[in-house]
């Protein structure tokens, strides 16, 4: 994957275009991750029918170091990036997908999205504040290094496997890879801004959604509850009830690239 560079709020950003001619489909990765997590979408079978579009985050990936950490290294911040980015590549009128932290970052930025056709959030379970993170998460020792600045490579390896599901084979050296050429600043600062009054209340944000919202979890999920999403109140959630994904955890883009790639297919074709 070659990814082409826009320049937005003083850094480069890494930007993936499948060049696909249908609707366009815009990936957000999650935590020390980058595109590549969506390469089976981008050069896949779904990159050629529909517009497959994707983004390193600031600090991600092959995208800049953030120039200015402290406005940018959290949900508002990255979701104005997210905003501009989509703007500059003349995909506001799509259908934007976030996966964890990309799942609360296009929450956050669907104000700034006024055009978009719907999103799409998996692994991210939409929080208040305070956040109710025993109820939203499942209890994994590795969560802990989510937002530590400095991992080992144990710590690195940890996070990676929990990000798959506990059978896994697939090899985990890619996934350590972006973590460990993630800025470490990236995870600290987001991990401190995770407080009332620096993001918006994703629960409030579900429930008064206009757009069609979609919601997909793996079957074998280690870090997301999936009975929190039965606590909330999401009047526009596609098909009533969340998309499980069979034979994957907390990646199923990757885990199960045939299955969540249809899922997706199925929402964009009824929304856009």
């Amino acid at each position: 994957m070659n990814p082409k560079m826009v320049m937005t709020g003083g850094q480069q950003i890494a930007t993936y275009d499948s060049g696909g001619e249908g609707t366009a489909v815009f990936f957000l990765h999650g935590n020390s991750a980058s595109s590549l997590t969506f390469k089976a979408q981008l050069e896949g079978e779904f990159g050629k029918k529909y517009r497959a579009v994707a983004m390193d985050l600031p600090g991600h990936g092959e995208s800049d170091k953030a120039a200015d950490p402290e406005n940018t290294y959290h949900m508002p911040g990255y979701a104005a990036v997210l905003a501009e980015v989509a703007k500059q590549l003349g995909v506001e009128k799509g259908v934007f997908v976030g996966w964890s932290l990309g799942g609360h970052i296009v929450l956050e930025a669907h104000h700034l999205l006024p055009d978009a056709a719907g999103f799409a959030i998996f692994g991210t379970p939409p929080l208040a504040y305070p956040p109710d993170m025993e109820n939203a998460f499942l209890p994994n020792p590795n969560m802990g290094v989510a937002f530590a600045d400095t991992l080992t490579q144990e710590e690195m390896e940890g996070f990676a496997g929990a990000c798959l599901a506990s059978n896994t084979s697939l090899d985990l050296a890619p996934f350590v890879a972006d973590i460990a050429r993630t800025d470490g600043l990236a995870r600290a600062t987001m991990g401190g801004s995770i407080a009332p009054g620096n993001y918006a209340d994703e629960v409030e944000i579900v429930k008064n959604l206009k757009r069609p919202l979609a919601i997909l979890q793996g079957e074998h999920e280690q870090l997301i509850n999936p009975n929190y999403f039965g606590t909330l109140e999401m009047p526009t959630l596609w098909r009533g009830a969340v998309q499980m994904i069979s034979d994957a955890g907390h990646t199923p883009q990757v885990e199960n690239a045939e299955a969540f790639s249809n899922v997706i297919a199925d929402f964009v074709n009824e929304v856009a």
